[in-house]
């Protein structure tokens, strides 16, 4: 036989619980005409009964009454006399603002950036937001449904989700007249924007955005391998900063591919072959009727020789022919001993600037 509540409240701080049904298990609470809701600061009730939402009642206690609750009395006084039990629920949602949630980009988020290097820019972010509910009857109707408990972590993936997909539209919208740098300078705006372009979708599911804010906007530090599986770099450029990422590893290793690094490291720096690879100097170089002249304008054209001598790899790499010999005979960058020479086929090259 069911239980028959005269008091019905939820005393718990609700920390990360948004909503709480009473009863708690699969049972019906049955209550009857002077049954107490009582409603603490910071929460709202939401009487149900046969999956209708009949009242909403605010902080206090309330008596369950003709006077008091109309559309309650009014439902059940068609079945029910003023004393009999009557089967129904109540969902205690808590009303205060749930702060300090994070947000990050798991993904670099593209926007143009015309003019400087490949056009384009990845960009990384991560922030904090808060957030309340705004309509209880319409988050537990909508959002909630029959469940006893709902949480913060319930909900969160699809509020990040949504917030992000708002961030990366807000982005592409700026990047057309605001560059990358002018960008990074704008959190404040770019926060005020994505509040403003969420608030609808929040307010759909009887929520309100309180807070968005950008806490670091910066480019993303992603490697040559991984912008070339995106798709945005050619074997031209690819090939260059790849050797800008050898270097920088090697430079990290100080015991490690002396004499390859050395050489690199007197021809020229990195942020001089990240120049060259993202403007496109390569391509415009005047090509010289020699084995370099040629193995060079093959790697512009976005071309690289199947076969080819330490000279010719020399000048792919901008460095020394000398530097090839001296990874060729540490066993660094493998090649194959014809008589007196070497040849170094595509791949063994492509593979040692992967390494």
């Amino acid at each position: 036989m069911a239980r028959i509540f005269d008091v019905i409240e939820y005393r718990n701080e609700m920390v990360d619980e948004i909503v709480h049904r009473f009863p708690d298990d699969s049972s019906i609470g049955d209550y009857r005409i002077g049954s107490n809701v009582i409603v603490r600061d910071g929460q709202a009730a939401v009487f149900f009964r046969d999956g209708l939402a009949l009242d909403v009642f605010g902080p206090g206690r309330h008596v369950i009454a003709t006077a008091n609750i109309p559309k309650v009395i009014d439902f059940i006084g068609k079945a029910f006399n003023d004393r009999t039990p009557f089967p129904a629920e109540v969902y205690f949602v808590s009303l205060k603002e749930f702060a300090n949630r994070k947000w990050g980009t798991p993904q670099p988020i593209i926007v143009r950036n015309p003019g400087m290097g490949l056009g384009v820019a990845l960009l990384q972010g991560f922030g904090t937001y808060s957030f309340q509910v705004s309509d209880p009857q319409l988050f537990v109707t909508n959002i909630v449904g029959k469940q006893a408990r709902f949480h913060t972590n319930e909900i969160e993936e699809r509020l990040r989700t949504m917030l992000l997909s708002k961030l990366q539209d807000l982005l592409g919208e700026t990047a057309a007249s605001k560059s990358v740098v002018e960008l990074i300078g704008l959190t404040e705006e770019l926060g005020a924007g994505v509040r403003a372009k969420t608030q609808d979708d929040f307010a759909a599911m009887g929520l309100t955005l309180k807070t968005f804010y950008i806490g670091n906007l910066k480019p993303s530090d992603k490697s040559a391998e991984e912008l070339r599986n995106m798709g945005m770099l050619d074997m031209a450029t690819y090939t260059q900063l790849q050797a800008a990422d050898a270097m920088r590893d090697a430079a990290k290793n100080e015991g490690g591919g002396a004499g390859l690094t050395a050489g690199i490291g007197a021809g020229m720096g990195i942020g001089n072959i990240m120049n060259q690879a993202l403007s496109g100097g390569m391509a415009n170089q005047s090509q010289q009727p020699t084995a370099q002249g040629a193995a060079a304008g093959a790697a512009a054209a976005g071309a690289m020789p199947d076969v080819m001598t330490p000279s010719e790899a020399a000048a792919i790499l901008r460095v020394s022919e000398e530097d090839v010999i001296a990874a060729i005979t540490a066993g660094d960058l493998k090649a194959k001993k014809l008589g007196s020479a070497y040849r170094i086929s595509k791949s063994a090259l492509e593979e040692f600037l992967k390494s």
